[in-house]
């Protein structure tokens, strides 16, 4: 897992999500096209927080006025990392988030009043719901949120992971897809796997992984194989569907979003049964 920063130096830092300094690999992707500069991607809209990344986020049908969100990993969670197969909703936060403009610069406070969603399994991601409104943010600091695609990325797709606890941003292309991404005892289905040039470090956890054709979030960034182990906590290793198992050190990963919005409904409200909706549930 990318680990957060600090916790990655205790027996409490992150057991499986240790973002880690890529090496070369076979790059089979396609190259960028001339879409990839029309979009200006930059730290507007992402926060930091304690040892991890994140961002202000909205769904295609979210409004002004809903209560804004803000997406980081499941295992950035403050209560701890989630068990396999826990799925936690609803859970009381006062977590705060540093909100930064486009240079990078904090200009403000965010601050949760809830966990909405939170889990390491299938996928590794928290959703807080903050006090204050995106309309707010706007007239406030000038701030949109990002907009989470809604449909599945493509391989070969220029994309920047953007931390928002380190403001630095790096630059590479999706090199495909996994079908299942284990590390430790937690298993992810259809990561996302970068080119090597993202070589994410630990704080990284967390940050989005925007596609720079569009300007929309495609991804959350979570993990990487740091010493070439297999399958191990802060070495997570592919499995494909006939069970076989490829170890790549040095590459890193990050979890899809695509699935995210069709389990929220009207004024951003979590519905796991929506039609849809097949992010795991309690």
């Amino acid at each position: 897992m990318n680990k957060p920063l600090l916790a990655a130096l205790s027996s409490l830092a992150i057991a499986g999500l240790g973002a880690t300094p890529a090496v070369a690999a076979p790059h089979t992707a396609a190259k960028p096209t001339a879409k990839a500069a029309a979009v200006t991607v930059n730290f507007a809209g992402t926060v930091s927080l304690s040892n991890c990344s994140g961002s202000v986020i909205r769904f295609p049908n979210s409004a002004d006025t809903d209560p804004a969100l803000v997406m980081t990993n499941g295992h950035c969670l403050e209560t701890g990392f989630p068990e396999p197969g826990e799925v936690i909703t609803g859970q009381s936060s006062s977590r705060s988030f540093g909100l930064l403009n486009s240079a990078g610069t904090k200009v403000a406070t965010l601050r949760a009043n809830q966990v909405v969603y939170s889990t390491m399994t299938d996928t590794d991601v928290t959703i807080y719901r903050t006090t204050t409104t995106y309309a707010k943010i706007k007239s406030s600091y000038g701030i949109s949120p990002l907009t989470v695609q809604d449909t599945h990325p493509t391989a070969g797709t220029p994309i920047k992971v953007v931390s928002g606890y380190w403001k630095r941003m790096y630059s590479c292309n999706v090199d495909g897809f996994v079908y299942r991404l284990k590390e430790g005892d937690w298993t992810w289905k259809d990561s996302l796997r970068y080119t090597s040039s993202c070589n994410t470090i630990g704080g990284t956890s967390g940050s989005p992984v925007i596609d720079t054709n569009t300007g929309k979030v495609v991804a959350v960034n979570n993990t990487g194989n740091e010493d070439g182990q297999r399958c191990t906590e802060n070495n997570p290793c592919e499995v494909d569907a006939n069970g076989n198992v490829t170890v790549r050190q040095g590459i890193n990963y990050a979890e899809e979003t695509y699935l995210i919005p069709a389990c929220f409904a009207t004024g951003n409200q979590l519905n796991l049964s929506a039609a849809g909706c097949t992010l795991p549930k309690p």
